[in-house]
């Protein structure tokens, strides 16, 4: 049984930092595309970032250019997302996903595995 746990959300302020981690379990994570999604309050889920099997590779939405950066440890089959900088509109429920393919193909369809989601919420 696949299972993602995100950690790592929760109330900060604008202009605060967070990292984002998804603990895998169920799968061999070393073989997988990881990536993160998120969905903002009455928004539709949209693709943050991915990252090839190695690490080697990552990709974000043009609009998370700049502030967002994914990670990964095969060694602890974890992938995180550090988000600096934080912004009131990056309030959504971050949702760490195992997509199927290559890392620069990644799209909520593609997706094999979903995690619960973690909350963070950007007071101003």
């Amino acid at each position: 049984q696949v299972q993602l746990v995100e950690s790592g959300g929760g109330l900060v302020q604008a202009g605060d930092s967070l990292r984002l981690s998804c603990a895998a379990s169920g799968l061999t994570f070393s073989q997988w595309t990881m990536a993160w999604f998120r969905q903002g309050p009455g928004k539709e889920r949209e693709f943050v970032a991915a990252i090839n099997w190695s690490g080697s590779s990552t990709y974000y939405a043009d609009s998370m250019k700049g502030r967002f950066t994914i990670s990964r440890d095969n060694a602890k089959n974890t992938v995180y997302l550090q988000v600096n900088g934080l912004k009131p509109e990056d309030t959504a429920a971050y949702y760490c996903a195992a997509p199927r393919g290559l890392a620069q193909n990644v799209a909520p369809s593609s997706v094999s595995y979903w995690g619960r989601g973690t909350l963070v919420t950007v007071s101003s």
